[in-house]
């Protein structure tokens, strides 16, 4: 049974060599996806979820050699391309705010993430601005704030790739300026 998540990433690249593909790519984005929507922060707590919940995922999944591994999971998510996968997402996402099953406030924040400072490399740590919708408690889109930057200068990036016409943004002090002011 298609669903729209089967809508949106159906045309994502699966860089998969063809012999090696025991497991569909869609199977695996759709079940990765309603895992991490449900809690599970890790390949291994996907791959219980797919175990535990597999005749609801058979209803809507082809599933024809049952649930990949977490090692299996990983190693599809570590070779699809992040952007064409963040695109595709947050199209799904759009598209699911337009029918009205995500509601219209979307709450704009940047936030750093914990242990991602690498000393070794001097690298420092990974800062995204993120557009959430708080009815749905789903985020919409983020983007990673360039080096030497800040989430001033992501915010109106980000709002590009949204379509927040009749929306209520909220977003902190920072973002309190007449450029962010001017795109929403």
């Amino acid at each position: 049974m298609p669903t729209t998540l089967h809508q949106a990433f159906i045309k994502l690249p699966d860089p998969r060599v063809r012999r090696n593909r025991r497991h569909s790519l869609i199977d695996i984005v759709i079940l990765s996806i309603l895992a991490v929507l449900s809690g599970a922060a890790s390949w291994d707590a996907i791959a219980l979820f797919g175990r535990t919940n597999i005749d609801f995922l058979r209803q809507i999944l082809s599933l024809r050699h049952g649930i990949p591994s977490h090692d299996t999971i990983n190693r599809v998510f570590s070779a699809l391309n992040p952007q064409a996968f963040e695109q595709l997402f947050m199209q799904w996402a759009q598209k699911l705010k337009a029918t009205g099953e995500i509601e219209r406030v979307v709450a704009i924040d940047g936030k750093t993430l914990r242990g991602s400072k690498d000393s070794f490399s001097h690298a420092p740590p990974l800062h995204l601005v993120n557009a959430w919708s708080v009815e749905q408690g789903i985020c919409l889109g983020q983007l990673r704030t360039e080096a030497k930057s800040n989430e001033i200068t992501a915010i109106p990036h980000l709002l590009e790739l949204l379509e927040i016409k009749g929306s209520i943004i909220s977003i902190d002090a920072m973002g309190a300026q007449h450029i962010i002011a001017e795109r929403i």
